[in-house]
């Protein structure tokens, strides 16, 4: 009965873990879909992010609690100075209009920075949850479900908002970056 009882409160935190690490995908998602995003180019970068979020928990899981210590802060500040270059980068080129080269999300390389960029926190619990006796299975399935489908659900619903706000929807999606960028260093 304690065995069914523990597995049970091991989903539920892992559950909610997932949920919680998809949020961040969500909102920042919000930010890039209002800069205007096929449909096709929203589901690459949720499967992306998917990806993301099965790698980074399960190389967090294996690096254990030596890595945690060395690295909790640096991951969260490499994560928001990533996040306010993006945001910084969306609202310059939002005011400048075409004279400046705003940063294709189309692109291989913007789409892992984005994808690294919310799933950095994935890592750092993963490390967390490598240090007790965990179910990886159960966790990468998790974080990388949540991540991919909380991540198009911001995509989409940031792609809605920007054709209703049209010229201000890539300005207003970096402010969100921008923001969140603060957040993680704060």
């Amino acid at each position: 009965m304690e065995e069914v009882i523990g597995s049970w409160g091991q989903f539920v935190t892992i559950f909610v873990m997932a949920v919680a690490l998809g949020f961040d995908a969500f909102s920042l998602g919000i930010g890039i879909g209002m800069r205007g995003v096929r449909l096709r180019d929203v589901l690459r970068i949720g499967a992306v992010v998917a990806l993301f979020h099965v790698l980074m928990p399960l190389a967090g899981l294996f690096m254990g609690q030596y890595v945690s210590s060395l690295l909790g802060n640096v991951a969260q500040l490499a994560a928001g100075g990533l996040l306010l270059l993006l945001g910084g980068h969306m609202i310059y080129s939002s005011l400048r209009g075409d004279a400046v080269q705003s940063i294709d999300y189309r692109n291989g390389w913007a789409i892992i920075l984005f994808a690294l960029s919310v799933s950095i926190d994935s890592f750092s619990v993963g490390v967390s949850l490598g240090m007790f006796d965990t179910n990886l299975l159960l966790v990468v399935t998790a974080f990388g479900i949540f991540g991919g489908v909380m991540s198009v659900m911001g995509l989409m619903l940031g792609r809605r908002v920007s054709q209703r706000l049209s010229e201000y929807g890539e300005a207003l999606g970096g402010v969100i970056l921008f923001t969140f960028g603060v957040l993680f260093i704060i």
